[in-house]
């Protein structure tokens, strides 16, 4: 079982999109919207190397966003 991490923001069509190609492959994830949990953009940095929304961490380990989550699973 991976634990799979999306950081996210509502407006994102690409964080929709990541989170419909997990649940599509039947993958649980953990969702952390940097907005609503008041997360900065530096923050998001500091945790994960990577400004940008979705950011997308399997077992620990930053693997990027949407497209990079694609042509891993």
């Amino acid at each position: 079982m991976r634990n799979i991490i999306l950081y996210t923001t509502d407006w994102c069509s690409a964080c929709t999109s990541a989170k419909r190609f997990l649940e599509s492959k039947d993958l649980e994830y953990e969702e952390i919207n940097i907005e609503t949990q008041r997360i900065s953009r530096s923050k998001l940095m500091e945790l994960t190397g990577r400004l940008a929304v979705p950011t997308i961490v399997i077992d620990g380990k930053v693997i990027g966003g949407f497209e990079s989550l694609q042509e891993l699973l």
